[in-house]
């Protein structure tokens, strides 16, 4: 057996800690230390090893991560893994994770012979007003409180915020492993996609990079000079979404409103030549949409957006209504930039045009315009980003854990994927006796150098995922795979599912400690 299985043994449920411990009077005295633990530190060690001599048996108690909203980006390790760090101590005889707000119903239950709090839980000379609800608690049943002492104070959070450590593998295999997901089922997964058919709708984007040489700068206004070297288009916004799709190995339509101009050529061209079906609606009247970075030796200095965000004609909307109408997708892709496609007049007929059998999947990107994912209402799956769920919901305060919670609420749908930037996502989903409301997935990325596009590529994966193996934990972890793959280079291009499989088995490396 392996160690971490030893350890595994003395993590029990409540309900068979006290099958183990018995009623009162027992023949082996109880003592319970309550915490988050988010870092077993020196602080913890000592308050557990002096309350271990107290009793015979010691139960380490901890917060479930539903329940901790004291930061933004916390527990920084997820319950199952603070549930092994604990229980890899000799001191500790037993651990639980405890999925109340307070303490007090399992004092209750277990009815421990001690409890043990720091000494910190005195206010100036009192009990600190939780304190005293959980002695009375135990007065009720004939249980003592006991306070460790106190002189020397540490805070995990203190440690985090100064130098958070780099755990991200072992949060991923205590995930998989507590989710039953294994590397190989991740590889048979990358395999399965090229036998779906995507439906993709939304707005097309030019990304141009025109690289310069800085010259200098003008003596009497503040204008910088600079010489014009060379200009790299790529097609960007739901087309290189499309573009991930299909190379991914699934098939692709692409609905999207294109100007009559040379741009309109470039977009055709280029889809065509990576085998994406291109279904144009041609608008005289607008220009295609170009987002145009100038950059001298790696800084961008400017970017300048051709742009008619303008919502698109009734015209346009039929025709795309009735194209997904009469598509046998798998899945459809709303992939807004409110460049035109998305409104709210082009919504409401554009979902109703989605087949009852196609897996719905919606994206809202708010960079530079006032799109909002709520708009998208009882959908398979969304991934917006942090700033945009804010912008959705009116909310510049809450911690990331309940705002994520709320607009998964709202939105009412399946599948949340929260996109967090260099800290990774949070995805939340309906839960049940096997699995738990939300989990969290690091960032893969390490040497990030063009972070345009990592969340299209994770859209596309992800969808993938959930259209060919319906498990959120493999499109999770593959979404953010395909993101980090693409955030490492420069351009707008797109992810292989070769680059996702060769950094999936460095990963695993990582994990397996290999």
């Amino acid at each position: 057996m392996a160690d971490h299985d030893n350890y595994k043994r003395k993590i029990k449920t409540r309900e068979e800690l006290r099958q183990i411990i018995g009623i009162r009077p027992r023949k082996q005295s109880v003592i319970l230390c309550h915490g988050t633990f988010d870092l077993v530190h020196p602080g913890h060690v000592r308050h557990l090893m002096y309350a271990k001599s107290k009793a015979n048996l010691l139960v380490a108690s901890l917060t479930c991560d539903a329940h901790i909203s004291k930061a933004a980006f916390r527990p920084f390790v997820p319950q199952q893994l603070r549930a092994m760090n604990l229980a890899a101590l000799e001191v500790v005889d037993y651990v639980i994770i405890d999925d109340n707000v307070t303490p007090l119903e399992s004092i209750k239950y277990l009815q421990p012979d001690y409890f043990a709090k720091g000494y910190e839980y005195f206010e100036g000379g009192g009990l600190h007003p939780r304190t005293q609800e959980e002695l009375n608690v135990l007065e009720a049943y004939g249980g003592e409180l006991i306070f460790t002492p106190g002189d020397v104070v540490f805070s995990s959070s203190a440690f985090i915020e100064q130098a958070p450590p780099n755990i991200a593998a072992d949060k991923l295999m205590t995930l998989m492993e507590q989710e039953g997901v294994t590397f190989d089922a991740l590889r048979k997964a990358l395999e399965s996609f090229k036998d779906v058919r995507v439906h993709v709708v939304g707005d097309t984007i030019v990304d141009s990079y025109t690289y310069c040489t800085m010259i200098g700068g003008m003596t009497k206004t503040p204008t910088f000079s600079v010489k014009y070297d060379h200009q790299v288009d790529f097609v960007g916004g739901a087309g290189i979404v499309s573009k991930h799709v299909r190379s991914a190995g699934a098939k692709v339509k692409f609905s999207t409103v294109l100007g009559n101009d040379a741009l309109k050529d470039f977009v055709l061209k280029d889809l065509a030549d990576f085998d994406v079906e291109c279904d144009a609606f041609v608008d005289h009247t607008r220009s295609t949409t170009q987002k145009n970075a100038y950059i001298a030796n790696t800084y961008r200095l400017l970017k300048v957006d051709k742009l008619d965000n303008r919502a698109i004609s009734d015209k346009a909307v039929a025709h795309f209504r009735a194209s997904l109408v009469k598509d046998k997708c798998d899945a459809v892709i709303f992939s807004d930039f409110r460049h035109g496609v998305f409104s709210k007049q082009t919504i409401p007929a554009l979902v109703d045009g989605i087949p009852s059998r196609s897996f719905r999947v919606a994206d809202s990107q708010v960079a530079s315009r006032w799109g909002n994912i709520l708009e998208f209402q009882n959908f398979d799956l969304i991934t917006p980003n942090e700033r945009e769920a804010r912008f959705a919901l009116g909310d510049q305060d809450s911690v990331v854990r309940p705002l994520a919670l709320e607009l998964y609420k709202r939105a009412q749908c399946k599948l949340l994927i929260l996109k967090l930037g260099d800290r990774g996502i949070i995805t939340y989903r309906a839960p049940s006796h096997d699995v738990r409301a939300f989990f969290t997935v690091d960032s893969f990325a390490h040497n990030v150098v063009d972070a345009v596009g990592a969340g299209d590529a994770l859209l596309a994966y992800a969808t993938l995922s959930m259209v060919t193996t319906g498990n959120s934990i493999i499109a999770s972890i593959l979404g953010s795979i395909a993101a980090a793959c693409t955030c490492e280079r420069e351009g707008n291009n797109p992810v292989s599912p070769e680059e996702v499989l060769k950094r999936l088995n460095t990963v695993e490396k990582q994990v397996k400690y290999v």
